[in-house]
């Protein structure tokens, strides 16, 4: 096996080699899984079922490990901090325009 960083850990940023991502792998750093949506360079929220790829399986809670085969690990995973509000958005955007 090779200890080449595949991609990194979506809670921690810890480098994750291929032997991190099995399914049923976890992050030898904080614990969490590492073969989740959030890991995946399909991952894409906003877009249906939250991937870019169309045909894929619907996936319901994004940090849990699953067995999607369209799974391929990122470098810049999804961070794992609070998704802003719908009001900070909307703010930040009217300023756009002060």
């Amino acid at each position: 096996m090779s200890d080449q960083i595949q991609g990194r850990c979506w809670h921690c940023g810890n480098g994750l080699t291929a032997a991190d991502l099995g399914r049923e792998s976890a992050c030898a750093h904080c614990g969490k899984d590492t073969r989740v949506c959030r890991n995946c360079r399909h991952y894409a929220p906003g877009r249906p079922n939250d991937c870019v790829e169309p045909m894929v399986e619907k996936v319901l809670n994004k940090e849990r490990a699953n067995f999607c085969e369209l799974f391929e690990p990122t470098a810049t995973p999804a961070s794992s901090g609070p998704e802003p509000a719908a009001d900070d958005l909307r703010k930040a955007a009217e300023d756009l325009f002060k």
